[in-house]
C-alpha cells in the first residue's frame, strides 16, 4: 500500500515562516496581492508506505496540532491521516527524512503535557543522511542563504540523543527490500529520494528535488537550492530514469496534481497521467 498523505495549505514567507491557508484563494490568485509577491502556497503531503510487514513514513511534515494545547487543534498532521487508515504512530517503523528542512521533519516529535519533547513514532528508527545532518548542523545558528524553508533541528536532538536516528553513508541504501533511498544532493547536500518498487511498479518519492507538478518542465529553485547546477543534473537524470520506468511520481508540495505517471509528450516535455488506483 502507498498513499499520500496531506496536512493542507499553507503559505510560506521569504523568512521561511509558514501560515495556514484557506484553498479558496487559489481560485483567484491573479486578484491576491500577496501570493507570489510576499509568499508562496504549496502543500504538505507526507507518504505513507506498508511493505512486507513494515509501516513506513516519509517526511512526516510540519506536524502542527502535535504538540499538547496547540493551538492548531483544526490542522491536519501525520498522526490524524494515519488514524483514517486504522494506523497508530507505534506502529510506524520507519521514518524517511528527504531533508532536514523543517517543514519536512517537524512532524517527527512534539511537546507532551509536561512540556517534554517525545517521539512521535515511538517504536520507529529515523534515517537521515549522515552529509546532511553535519550540514544542517553547521548552518543552524547562522544566516542561512536561501529563502524558504530553513533548519530547526531542535526536533532531531532529543531523537539522536535517545539513540533512534540512524545516518546513511552511501549514496544508494535499501532500509528495506523494494525501497532504495538516492542520495542526489541539490536541493541541500544530503537531500534523498525514495525509489519504491512494488510488484511490477515503479514510484518516486521527489521531496524537494521536484517538490510540484510545474518543476518538472520548468527550473525555479534557484533561489533556493543550496547547489542549483547540481539540482539540475539531479532532476534531469532522475527523471530520465522515471520516464523510461513509466514511473508514477509523488510530489510533496503540490496543490492541484499530487501524483501521476511521467511521460513525454510531443513537445519532448514531461508530462503526467493519472495511474490505475492501487
Amino acid at each position: 500500500m502507498i498513499e499520500q498523505l496531506s496536512e493542507g495549505f499553507f503559505e510560506i514567507f521569504e523568512d521561511g515562516s509558514f501560515q495556514k491557508m484557506d484553498p479558496s484563494r487559489l481560485d483567484n490568485v491573479s486578484e491576491d496581492t500577496s501570493l507570489g509577491k510576499y509568499s508562496s502556497a504549496l502543500g504538505i503531503d507526507p507518504l505513507l508506505i506498508q511493505s512486507n510487514g513494515k509501516t513506513i513514513v516519509i517526511d512526516p511534515g510540519l506536524g502542527w496540532g502535535l504538540d499538547h494545547r496547540s493551538s492548531y487543534n483544526d490542522t491536519s498532521s501525520v498522526v490524524t491521516n494515519l488514524d483514517i487508515f486504522e494506523i497508530s504512530p507505534e506502529d510506524v517503523d520507519l521514518v524517511i527524512l528527504s531533508h532536514l528542512h523543517y517543514d519536512h521533519m517537524a512532524g517527527c516529535t512534539y511537546v507532551d503535557e509536561n512540556l517534554k519533547t517525545q517521539a512521535t513514532f515511538p517504536n520507529a528508527r529515523y534515517l537521515v543522511h549522515k552529509e546532511e545532518w553535519e550540514h544542517a548542523l553547521i548552518q543552524t545558528g547562522t544566516k542561512q542563504g536561501s529563502k524558504g524553508a530553513t533548519y530547526n533541528l531542535d526536533e532531531l536532538y532529543k531523537l539522536i540523543a535517545e539513540k533512534r536516528v540512524d545516518f546513511i553513508d552511501q549514496n544508494i541504501y535499501s532500509p528495506v527490500q523494494g525501497i532504495s533511498l538516492i542520495k542526489t544532493g541539490g536541493h541541500t547536500p544530503g537531500h534523498l529520494i525514495a525509489k519504491i518498487i512494488d510488484e511490477e511498479e515503479v514510484f518516486y518519492f521527489l521531496g524537494d528535488l521536484v517538490p510540484t507538478e510545474y518543476h518538472l518542465n520548468h527550473y525555479a529553485m534557484k533561489q533556493i537550492d543550496w547547489d542549483p547546477i547540481q539540482a539540475k543534473k539531479a532532476k534531469r537524470a532522475v527523471l530520465n530514469h522515471a520516464t523510461e520506468e513509466s514511473a508514477t511520481l509523488f510530489f510533496y508540495h503540490s496543490l492541484f496534481q499530487k501524483s501521476g505517471r511521467i511521460s513525454l509528450n510531443k513537445k519532448n516535455q514531461f508530462t503526467l497521467s493519472q495511474p490505475p488506483r492501487r
